[in-house]
């Protein structure tokens, strides 16, 4: 028998039904010793290995779990990852981080039924986060294309997603407000994936003029095609982003802004620009935007 996932295994074949594993994937767990592993098991805990090294998985906890050097983590979802889809074991190593951006390096002491108890190797305030605050005010596309675009928002960097609806806008605003539970766990999955020190938000569904007023920026940042001739670099080298800023992108639907949105934008004395001479589609043109901005921030900053 698997002393991991109890697969019951006679002479030449493995039986089990949601898997139906051979023998020849059957492994001794260590060289010395007469425990078996199955091979599903087995690639599960070696994933976490790499050039000799274990990587650590990420999850965000509360400070209110920590006690002198020890986290206890017993709510549902963290327990569940950590003791069921990862099967971890005392001993393995989990990466921790707290809501005051603190990270700490533990080793998982003891599993039980309902709670997993880690001791602190290390604690040291995280990196994982951008000198200043990037928001996101985007028209959602459809399903797996605005996936997409909440994942590499979210690894870009950004710190609030404000979907907003647009005249060209090709998704029902009903859907639209059905989505925003599913793209926030979307962002929750890629933060621990990427290490980020917070986890980012979406807000709900609302319009440009709204969040303008309710929200306050130190720079707002219009992406349009065609219209635009003035790119990131010159925006910079006119007016920086300065540590501490907050810059708001705004990312139009498929079909682009309405020519009664480009009057609203000078209007509003709002700052467009181009991405270059290729039309790029909508989830391109969000990560191209971010990325381009991360950079000149970078270098004028150095």
């Amino acid at each position: 028998m698997c002393t991991t996932c109890k697969t019951i295994f006679h002479s030449q074949r493995v039986y089990k039904s949601r898997c139906n594993l051979y023998k020849t994937q059957i492994f001794k767990e260590t060289s010395s010793s007469s425990s078996w592993i199955c091979y599903l098991q087995k690639r599960k805990r070696n994933y976490r290995i790499k050039n000799g090294k274990q990587n650590m998985p990420h999850f965000f906890i509360n400070s209110n779990q920590i006690t002198n050097k020890e986290i206890t983590i017993s709510d549902k979802e963290n327990y569940q990852h950590i003791a069921r889809s990862l099967r971890a074991r005392a001993g393995e190593k989990l990466l921790l981080i707290d809501e005051q951006q603190i990270q700490y390096e533990t080793t998982i002491m003891s599993i039980s039924g309902s709670k997993i108890v880690a001791e602190i190797n290390k604690s040291y305030p995280s990196k994982r986060f951008l000198d200043f605050e990037l928001d996101l005010a985007q028209s959602p596309l459809r399903s797996d294309a605005q996936g997409t675009i909440i994942e590499k928002a979210t690894e870009l960097g950004v710190s609030t997603i404000f979907p907003i609806m647009t005249d060209n806008c090709s998704v029902n605003k009903s859907v639209i407000e059905k989505k925003i539970q599913k793209w926030q766990k979307i962002m929750h999955e890629s933060s621990k994936q990427c290490e980020r020190a917070i986890e980012p938000e979406c807000h709900t569904l609302s319009t440009l003029d709204k969040i303008l007023k309710e929200q306050k920026f130190d720079k707002v940042i219009v992406f349009c095609e065609r219209i635009a001739d003035k790119t990131i670099r010159d925006s910079f080298k006119s007016r920086p982003i300065n540590k501490g800023d907050r810059v708001l992108v705004v990312i139009g639907p498929e079909g682009g802004f309405s020519q009664k949105e480009f009057n609203y934008f000078e209007a509003q004395n709002l700052e467009m620009l181009t991405l270059g001479d290729l039309i790029l589609r909508a989830e391109t043109a969000v990560i191209v935007a971010l990325g381009n901005i991360i950079y000149e921030y970078s270098n004028f900053n150095k």
